[in-house]
Protein backbone atom coordinates (compact mmCIF):
# COMPACT_ATOMS: atom_id res chain seq x y z
CA UNK A 1 0.00 0.00 0.00
CA UNK A 2 1.22 3.11 -0.72
CA UNK A 3 2.74 5.15 1.83
CA UNK A 4 -0.38 8.37 1.39
CA UNK A 5 -2.80 5.91 1.94
CA UNK A 6 -1.42 4.39 5.26
CA UNK A 7 -2.83 5.63 8.38
CA UNK A 8 -0.44 6.45 10.87
CA UNK A 9 -1.31 6.21 14.58
CA UNK A 10 -0.76 8.30 17.66
CA UNK A 11 1.98 7.16 20.04
CA UNK A 12 0.33 6.02 23.01
CA UNK A 13 0.42 9.47 25.37
CA UNK A 14 2.88 9.98 28.14
CA UNK A 15 0.95 12.91 29.65
CA UNK A 16 -2.71 14.29 29.41
CA UNK A 17 -4.93 16.72 30.65
CA UNK A 18 -8.68 16.79 30.60
CA UNK A 19 -10.76 19.24 31.09
CA UNK A 20 -14.18 18.16 33.04
CA UNK A 21 -12.94 15.56 34.90
CA UNK A 22 -15.56 15.93 37.42
CA UNK A 23 -19.00 14.93 34.91
CA UNK A 24 -20.15 11.89 34.29
CA UNK A 25 -18.44 11.60 30.68
CA UNK A 26 -15.07 12.97 32.22
CA UNK A 27 -15.00 10.17 34.91
CA UNK A 28 -15.76 7.16 32.20
CA UNK A 29 -12.99 9.09 30.47
CA UNK A 30 -10.15 9.21 33.60
CA UNK A 31 -10.81 5.66 33.54
CA UNK A 32 -10.75 5.12 29.63
CA UNK A 33 -7.12 6.74 29.95
CA UNK A 34 -5.40 5.67 32.83
CA UNK A 35 -2.75 3.49 31.94
CA UNK A 36 0.65 2.51 34.49
CA UNK A 37 3.39 6.14 34.54
CA UNK A 38 0.87 8.30 32.25
CA UNK A 39 0.65 11.41 34.02
CA UNK A 40 -2.58 12.86 34.17
CA UNK A 41 -3.93 16.67 34.87
CA UNK A 42 -7.11 16.65 35.98
CA UNK A 43 -9.02 19.54 35.87
CA UNK A 44 -12.75 20.08 37.80
CA UNK A 45 -14.49 21.94 40.80
CA UNK A 46 -16.34 19.65 43.02
CA UNK A 47 -13.98 18.21 45.23
CA UNK A 48 -15.81 15.19 45.86
CA UNK A 49 -15.74 14.29 42.21
CA UNK A 50 -12.51 15.29 41.55
CA UNK A 51 -11.32 13.13 44.54
CA UNK A 52 -13.06 10.50 43.01
CA UNK A 53 -11.39 10.85 39.31
CA UNK A 54 -7.86 10.77 41.40
CA UNK A 55 -8.96 7.24 43.00
CA UNK A 56 -10.11 5.72 39.57
CA UNK A 57 -6.58 7.17 37.56
CA UNK A 58 -4.44 6.09 40.46
CA UNK A 59 -6.43 3.10 40.37
CA UNK A 60 -5.38 2.38 36.34
CA UNK A 61 -1.91 2.79 37.52
CA UNK A 62 -1.82 6.45 36.40
CA UNK A 63 0.01 9.57 38.05
CA UNK A 64 -2.69 12.44 38.42
CA UNK A 65 -2.39 15.85 39.89
CA UNK A 66 -5.47 18.17 39.92
CA UNK A 67 -5.92 21.32 39.16
CA UNK A 68 -9.38 23.60 40.33
CA UNK A 69 -8.96 27.12 38.92
CA UNK A 70 -12.19 28.15 37.13
CA UNK A 71 -12.65 28.23 33.65
CA UNK A 72 -13.90 31.44 34.02
CA UNK A 73 -10.37 32.71 35.01
CA UNK A 74 -9.38 31.69 30.95
CA UNK A 75 -6.08 33.20 31.76
CA UNK A 76 -4.86 31.79 35.56
CA UNK A 77 -6.35 28.11 33.91
CA UNK A 78 -4.16 28.79 31.14
CA UNK A 79 -1.43 29.64 33.04
CA UNK A 80 -1.34 26.76 35.07
CA UNK A 81 -1.61 24.11 32.42
CA UNK A 82 1.34 25.50 30.45
CA UNK A 83 2.89 25.05 33.87
CA UNK A 84 2.07 21.41 33.68
CA UNK A 85 3.31 21.14 30.09
CA UNK A 86 6.48 22.50 31.14
CA UNK A 87 6.91 19.83 33.82
CA UNK A 88 5.43 16.79 32.37
CA UNK A 89 4.80 17.24 27.87
CA UNK A 90 1.85 17.10 27.33
CA UNK A 91 0.91 14.29 24.52
CA UNK A 92 -2.94 14.91 24.22
CA UNK A 93 -5.28 17.84 25.26
CA UNK A 94 -8.68 16.58 25.89
CA UNK A 95 -11.16 19.46 26.43
CA UNK A 96 -14.28 18.10 27.70
CA UNK A 97 -15.66 20.76 30.26
CA UNK A 98 -18.96 22.49 29.37
CA UNK A 99 -21.48 23.72 31.03
CA UNK A 100 -25.69 23.65 29.43
CA UNK A 101 -28.15 26.17 30.45
CA UNK A 102 -31.67 25.94 29.24
CA UNK A 103 -33.65 29.55 28.33
CA UNK A 104 -37.07 29.99 27.54
CA UNK A 105 -39.20 31.59 24.75
CA UNK A 106 -35.79 33.01 23.06
CA UNK A 107 -34.65 34.42 26.37
CA UNK A 108 -31.54 34.11 27.85
CA UNK A 109 -30.01 36.49 30.44
CA UNK A 110 -26.54 37.96 29.58
CA UNK A 111 -24.95 37.03 31.89
CA UNK A 112 -26.05 33.25 32.06
CA UNK A 113 -24.65 34.20 28.07
CA UNK A 114 -21.33 34.97 28.89
CA UNK A 115 -20.65 32.32 31.65
CA UNK A 116 -21.62 29.62 28.89
CA UNK A 117 -19.24 31.24 26.03
CA UNK A 118 -16.16 31.22 28.97
CA UNK A 119 -16.41 27.99 30.21
CA UNK A 120 -17.45 25.99 26.89
CA UNK A 121 -15.08 28.29 24.77
CA UNK A 122 -13.16 31.17 25.77
CA UNK A 123 -11.76 28.44 28.11
CA UNK A 124 -10.36 26.20 24.93
CA UNK A 125 -9.14 28.62 23.04
CA UNK A 126 -6.74 29.98 26.22
CA UNK A 127 -6.04 26.09 26.80
CA UNK A 128 -5.16 25.26 23.19
CA UNK A 129 -2.70 28.01 23.07
CA UNK A 130 -1.25 26.99 26.47
CA UNK A 131 0.07 23.92 25.08
CA UNK A 132 0.05 24.44 21.14
CA UNK A 133 3.87 26.32 21.27
CA UNK A 134 5.41 23.28 22.99
CA UNK A 135 3.84 20.73 20.97
CA UNK A 136 4.76 22.51 17.98
CA UNK A 137 8.25 22.68 19.41
CA UNK A 138 8.23 19.30 20.04
CA UNK A 139 6.71 18.21 16.41
CA UNK A 140 3.95 16.14 17.67
CA UNK A 141 0.93 16.13 20.36
CA UNK A 142 -3.12 15.61 19.48
CA UNK A 143 -5.92 17.99 20.97
CA UNK A 144 -9.87 17.67 21.22
CA UNK A 145 -12.26 19.48 21.34
CA UNK A 146 -15.68 18.20 22.53
CA UNK A 147 -18.48 19.68 20.33
CA UNK A 148 -21.78 18.27 20.35
CA UNK A 149 -24.99 17.13 17.78
CA UNK A 150 -26.21 20.23 18.90
CA UNK A 151 -23.87 21.84 16.59
CA UNK A 152 -25.45 20.36 13.80
CA UNK A 153 -28.81 20.52 14.84
CA UNK A 154 -29.67 23.74 16.86
CA UNK A 155 -32.10 22.78 19.84
CA UNK A 156 -34.20 25.86 20.56
CA UNK A 157 -33.96 26.16 24.08
CA UNK A 158 -29.96 26.22 24.40
CA UNK A 159 -29.13 29.11 22.58
CA UNK A 160 -25.28 30.35 23.96
CA UNK A 161 -24.67 25.73 24.24
CA UNK A 162 -25.41 25.48 20.58
CA UNK A 163 -23.56 28.27 19.44
CA UNK A 164 -20.46 27.76 21.68
CA UNK A 165 -20.57 23.56 20.23
CA UNK A 166 -20.36 25.17 16.54
CA UNK A 167 -17.84 27.52 17.36
CA UNK A 168 -15.72 24.93 18.58
CA UNK A 169 -16.64 22.89 15.59
CA UNK A 170 -15.48 25.08 13.37
CA UNK A 171 -12.47 25.95 15.08
CA UNK A 172 -11.18 22.64 15.70
CA UNK A 173 -11.34 22.29 11.59
CA UNK A 174 -9.47 25.56 11.05
CA UNK A 175 -7.33 24.75 13.22
CA UNK A 176 -6.35 21.21 11.68
CA UNK A 177 -5.71 22.69 8.25
CA UNK A 178 -3.85 25.43 10.13
CA UNK A 179 -1.62 22.90 11.59
CA UNK A 180 -1.58 20.66 8.17
CA UNK A 181 2.21 19.00 8.33
CA UNK A 182 3.14 20.11 11.95
CA UNK A 183 2.89 16.66 13.82
CA UNK A 184 0.10 18.19 15.79
CA UNK A 185 -3.40 16.30 15.32
CA UNK A 186 -6.51 17.71 16.07
CA UNK A 187 -9.84 15.84 16.44
CA UNK A 188 -13.71 16.86 17.00
CA UNK A 189 -15.96 15.23 19.14
CA UNK A 190 -19.27 15.39 18.45
CA UNK A 191 -21.10 12.84 20.80
CA UNK A 192 -24.87 12.59 21.03
CA UNK A 193 -26.82 11.95 24.06
CA UNK A 194 -24.61 10.41 27.03
CA UNK A 195 -26.58 9.14 29.99
CA UNK A 196 -25.05 12.00 32.33
CA UNK A 197 -26.67 14.46 34.80
CA UNK A 198 -26.42 17.47 32.65
CA UNK A 199 -28.42 14.91 29.82
CA UNK A 200 -30.98 14.26 33.04
CA UNK A 201 -31.85 18.04 32.96
CA UNK A 202 -33.57 17.64 29.40
CA UNK A 203 -37.24 16.62 29.74
CA UNK A 204 -38.56 15.03 26.47
CA UNK A 205 -36.72 12.69 23.72
CA UNK A 206 -33.24 11.82 23.69
CA UNK A 207 -32.42 9.03 21.02
CA UNK A 208 -30.20 6.58 21.05
CA UNK A 209 -28.61 7.70 24.44
CA UNK A 210 -25.78 5.79 25.32
CA UNK A 211 -23.94 5.25 28.73
CA UNK A 212 -20.44 7.67 29.68
CA UNK A 213 -18.57 4.29 29.78
CA UNK A 214 -19.14 3.69 25.92
CA UNK A 215 -18.65 6.79 24.88
CA UNK A 216 -15.47 7.31 26.47
CA UNK A 217 -13.97 4.44 24.93
CA UNK A 218 -15.28 5.44 21.41
CA UNK A 219 -13.37 8.46 22.00
CA UNK A 220 -10.42 6.50 23.36
CA UNK A 221 -10.45 4.61 20.21
CA UNK A 222 -10.90 7.44 18.23
CA UNK A 223 -7.99 9.62 19.38
CA UNK A 224 -5.67 6.16 19.29
CA UNK A 225 -6.43 6.27 15.61
CA UNK A 226 -6.04 9.93 15.19
CA UNK A 227 -9.56 10.38 13.67
CA UNK A 228 -10.30 14.06 12.75
CA UNK A 229 -14.26 13.86 13.44
CA UNK A 230 -15.21 11.47 15.97
CA UNK A 231 -19.36 11.48 15.94
CA UNK A 232 -21.92 8.80 17.29
CA UNK A 233 -23.91 7.41 17.11
CA UNK A 234 -23.47 7.42 13.28
CA UNK A 235 -27.02 6.44 12.79
CA UNK A 236 -28.25 9.92 14.96
CA UNK A 237 -25.72 11.73 12.46
CA UNK A 238 -26.97 10.25 9.67
CA UNK A 239 -30.53 11.01 10.62
CA UNK A 240 -29.72 14.87 11.18
CA UNK A 241 -28.12 15.17 8.09
CA UNK A 242 -30.98 13.79 6.52
CA UNK A 243 -33.01 16.44 8.54
CA UNK A 244 -31.36 19.39 7.18
CA UNK A 245 -31.94 18.06 3.67
CA UNK A 246 -35.78 18.74 3.76
CA UNK A 247 -37.67 21.63 3.08
CA UNK A 248 -37.96 23.92 6.37
CA UNK A 249 -41.53 23.53 7.21
CA UNK A 250 -40.94 19.86 7.16
CA UNK A 251 -38.03 19.94 9.37
CA UNK A 252 -39.43 22.71 11.60
CA UNK A 253 -42.23 19.98 12.45
CA UNK A 254 -40.33 17.36 13.18
CA UNK A 255 -38.15 19.87 15.81
CA UNK A 256 -41.68 20.15 17.26
CA UNK A 257 -42.38 16.57 17.76
CA UNK A 258 -38.63 15.51 19.15
CA UNK A 259 -38.13 19.37 21.22
CA UNK A 260 -37.78 19.07 24.75
CA UNK A 261 -37.32 21.34 27.62
CA UNK A 262 -34.21 21.72 30.13
CA UNK A 263 -34.10 21.93 33.72
CA UNK A 264 -32.12 24.75 34.77
CA UNK A 265 -28.74 24.47 35.65
CA UNK A 266 -28.90 23.26 39.56
CA UNK A 267 -25.25 25.15 39.81
CA UNK A 268 -26.77 28.31 38.21
CA UNK A 269 -27.07 30.43 41.39
CA UNK A 270 -23.84 29.14 42.60
CA UNK A 271 -22.49 30.42 39.29
CA UNK A 272 -23.84 33.35 39.33
CA UNK A 273 -22.33 34.12 42.43
CA UNK A 274 -18.85 33.23 41.63
CA UNK A 275 -18.87 29.31 41.75
CA UNK A 276 -18.29 27.05 38.99
CA UNK A 277 -20.85 24.99 36.99
CA UNK A 278 -20.19 21.27 37.07
CA UNK A 279 -18.82 19.46 34.05
CA UNK A 280 -20.30 17.41 31.57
Amino acid sequence: MPAFLTLRRPAPPRAIILTGATGGLGLALTGAFAAPGLHMLLAGRDPDRLAEAERIARAGGAIPELLTVPLTEPRAFAAAIADYDRRHPVDLLLLNAGVKTGNAAGEEPLDQTERVIAVNLTSAFHAVQAVLPGMRQRGRGQIALTSSMAALSPHADLLSYTATKAALRGYGAALRRNLRGSGVRISVITPGFIDTPMTDRQIGPAPMMIPPDRAARIIRHGLARGTANITFPLLLCLLIRLENLLPKPVADLIDRHYRGTIIPDPDEKKARAGGEPFAR
